[in-house]
């Protein structure tokens, strides 16, 4: 199945451009932070990925609601989560869109319906179910976009995941970012089939490949899929075909993929994809470099003078059965 590809305006095209631009350079003042040791813990960049997270956005509404991995800072951003709120976060601030308690990987935040954030390989998917159940138990017209590593396909949690919203026909729509490389397992390695929508499709639910380094082919696919499952269609599926630019982690030495190969995608990248249809001239992308560079200060100096949780709160949100041992 392939969506036609909509008629792409001057300022849609600029809209697009801004947001990736957003993610990238968000991401690589990270990557300097954590070099400053300013960022700690883990952190999973999603340079490369751009595409998706804004293609898959611009189909949701602002009631749907959106789960994600712990590669998320893209999805975040692309979801309204201020680039401040996330800076904080990763500064492990109370200002932090999860008063500094989750960190890079479980960012969270109620009023854009973001609901994680989640450090454990497949473990949204269930919680996707969850809230696309209690949608369509009480009647909402509320989709739930799931976002997953093709990793997570080998994982119970997404067999079970799949057979519920499709048994039940919830409003769920599952978007594989499929980067070819979990951790450091080649697709190919870890799977059998290895046309990840075929796999999708035995649920019997609509699913299809996307070209995930096409932020307008993602779009379009998304909007299908959702408008589909909106008007009671069910699930649906996409494969999202793209690639990570930077080794999984700030931790991997990544020895597991030919550097060639990292440079052929690069290649494809995203936001130097959409400039290539010539929709945005190059002064437009200058203002908006000059634009995103503004809003990522404003955000590390929002997280630098954040201030860290009192000690004295540290038990705060904790909760203990009472009487257990």
């Amino acid at each position: 199945m392939s969506p036609v590809e909509p008629m792409m305006t001057t300022e849609h095209a600029r809209h697009l451009q801004h947001q990736m631009l957003r993610i990238r350079r968000f991401e690589e003042r990270c990557v300097e932070l954590y070099s400053a040791a300013k960022i700690r813990g883990f952190l999973h960049l999603y340079v490369g990925e751009e595409a998706v997270a804004v293609g898959v956005m611009e189909a949701l509404a602002a009631q749907d609601a959106v789960v994600a991995t712990y590669r998320e800072h893209g999805h975040a951003l692309a979801r309204g989560v201020s680039a401040g709120s996330v800076m904080a976060e990763m500064f492990g601030k109370v200002e932090g869109c999860s008063r500094g308690r989750g960190g890079s990987m479980h960012l969270f935040d109620v009023a854009t319906r973001f609901y994680g954030g989640n450090a454990i390989v497949a473990g949204g998917l269930p919680i996707a179910v969850g809230l696309a159940l209690a949608a369509k138990m009480q009647g909402q017209p509320i989709v739930t976009a799931c976002f997953f590593g093709e990793g997570a396909m080998a994982e119970g949690e997404f067999h079970e995941s799949m057979n519920l919203s499709a048994l039940w026909r919830l409003p769920v729509l599952w978007c594989c970012e499929n980067n070819f490389y979990a951790m450091g397992t080649a697709l190919a390695r870890s799977e059998s089939e290895t046309n990840l929508a075929v796999k999708a499709a035995s649920y019997e639910m609509p699913a299809w490949t996307v070209d995930g380094m096409d932020v307008v082919a993602v779009e379009a696919a998304a909007t299908n899929a959702v408008d589909a499952i909106r008007n009671g269609g069910g699930p649906h599926f996409l494969e999202l075909r793209t690639y990570r630019f930077r080794a999984h982690s700030m931790y991997d030495p990544e020895r597991y993929r030919d550097k060639a190969e990292v440079e052929r995608w690069k290649e494809r990248d995203p936001i130097t994809m959409l400039e290539a249809r010539g929709l945005v001239d190059a002064s437009t992308i200058a203002e908006l470099e000059a634009a995103v560079s503004a809003e990522i200060d404003a955000a590390v100096a929002f997280a630098e003078a954040g201030s860290l949780e009192r000690i004295e709160d540290l038990t705060r949100f904790v909760v203990s059965e009472v009487g257990a041992p």
